[in-house]
């Protein structure tokens, strides 16, 4: 197979990308797929840059243009899923690890391997970009619940409104668009009557 072919291969799978939904909402009530996840998240990288000292622009929105592609095969697995269940997350681990090895094998070697690193990189969260990138993730996610119906909301994703902190505290101007989105989330939850304070410290 020529290396166009195995572009083409690899641009169809991505649909699949637009098709499998997340559990999240958006404010008219539908479903969210992994792709507008993945292109808010980029539009967040393209607007924050200016106020992140040292970042490499182009790797930060590539790795978060590839940070879910893996989804495309192995399927998406709420955050919630594994944050008490270490049994899931490593089940989680390993089935996206195999797919990140199928979409580098499908494309072209040098193409397949720079997505393959890059997704490793965005996974082990080391580098600048990669804590950027998983920053930029965990605050668009919170953002899109803040903006769906919070009947959508599992009890869970109240107290996920008070764990951003540590994925944001290496960088002055992310912390301060997490203090944002979570007084938007604390005040959505106060609005509809739920204590907040239980969901504080767990």
């Amino acid at each position: 197979m020529n290396d166009i072919d195995k572009i083409m291969n690899a641009i169809k799978l991505a649909q699949n990308l637009k098709m499998e939904l997340r559990h999240s909402w958006l404010s008219n009530g539908r479903q969210e797929s992994v792709a507008e996840h993945t292109w808010r998240m980029a539009f967040m990288a393209m607007l924050v840059a200016p106020y992140i000292k040292n970042i490499n622009q182009e790797k930060l929105i590539k790795m978060i243009i590839i940070h879910d592609l893996v989804e495309a095969i192995a399927g998406d697995t709420p955050a919630f899923n594994t944050l008490h269940e270490t049994e899931a997350k490593i089940q989680k681990e390993q089935m996206e690890f195999e797919a990140a090895l199928k979409i580098k094998n499908i494309l072209p070697q040098k193409i397949g391997e720079e997505i393959f690193n890059l997704w490793l990189e965005f996974e082990k969260k080391e580098t600048y970009e990669a804590k950027v990138a998983n920053a930029l993730d965990k605050l668009e996610v919170q953002i899109q619940h803040n903006e769906a119906n919070i009947s959508t909301w599992l009890e869970i994703e109240y107290e996920m409104v008070y764990k951003m902190s540590k994925h944001v505290n290496f960088d002055s101007f992310l912390n301060q668009l997490k203090d944002i989105v979570e007084k938007e989330g604390e005040e959505k939850m106060i609005e509809s009557g739920i204590e907040v304070e239980k969901y504080k410290n767990i």
